[in-house]
């Protein structure tokens, strides 16, 4: 596989690498952890919000696989593994379920592999595509994912690198249109409600790439049109059925919801 990776420049700082870092992981390179360094002078708790939105993520994943009978998970914008995958606490909770991971970024493809593990009742896959086109992700997809089936669509912390509400929608709307009713689609973003994460961002966009974008809770709220969002609604990660590990966690400007498809 290794012959088929794009070369990765270690010169330019980059969003998947700096999220690495900021989660503790290892796989990121000084440019990346200079960036990170500079974000968490501005804002000291930002590696902390990452790691309380990672653990939004476990426990919406937890909840589709459990509760809401969620077998099969579509999740864009995979960025590079760290503890609680997706795959790891969806086959925790049913070994069944099937995962598709799906990034573009050349670094994530050569750790692609270590996405790939998996449960024998279940399946994993690596799927290399582009956001911004969808209808090439859900061809791809369907050699994993039985799209006749419920899907969870899953969009952590991705869609703030798409500027326009519109582009966004479109996204969303094209791939919960291939789906059946009874798919869902779980997302979280950064928020504009924090002066202090304004700043963190606009730190961030002088030399990261891609750059993010901040939306209201309101804006965030428009992306489910036509979906049932369920409880607790749109809140920020530390608020969306808490369990012990997040029930004291502050309220903080990364902001989540789940909807279903009706």
């Amino acid at each position: 596989m290794a012959e088929d990776v794009p070369k990765v420049d270690t010169n330019i700082p980059q969003t998947a690498r700096i999220w690495n870092y900021l989660l503790g992981g290892k796989d990121n390179f000084e440019v990346d952890r200079q960036v990170g360094d500079q974000i968490v002078q501005s804002l000291p708790q930002f590696a902390e919000h990452a790691r309380l939105s990672r653990k939004y993520l476990a426990r919406a994943v937890r909840h589709l696989a459990g509760p809401a009978g969620i077998t099969q998970f579509l999740d864009i914008g995979t960025g590079l593994p760290t503890a609680d995958n997706t795959h790891e606490v969806a086959q925790q909770t049913n070994p069944a379920a099937k995962i598709v991971y799906v990034d573009n970024d050349p670094l994530v493809l050569a750790y692609a592999e270590a996405l790939l593990t998996s449960t024998p009742e279940g399946k994993t896959a690596y799927v290399s595509a582009d956001l911004y086109d969808p209808e090439a992700i859900l061809k791809q997809a369907a050699d994993t994912l039985d799209l006749s089936r419920p899907v969870a669509l899953m969009l952590m912390g991705i869609l703030g690198h798409v500027e326009s509400d519109e582009e966004a929608k479109r996204i969303i709307d094209t791939i919960l249109a291939a789906l059946p009713s009874g798919s869902y689609f779980a997302m979280y973003d950064g928020s504009d409600t924090d002066a202090e994460v304004r700043e963190a961002t606009r730190i961030w966009n002088i030399s990261a790439n891609p750059k993010y974008h901040l939306r209201s809770p309101e804006r965030i709220a428009a992306l489910f049109d036509g979906l049932e969002i369920i409880e607790p609604g749109v809140v920020s990660v530390t608020r969306w059925k808490p369990d012990a590990t997040a029930a004291d966690a502050p309220e903080i400007s990364q902001y989540c919801a789940v909807g279903r498809k009706p």
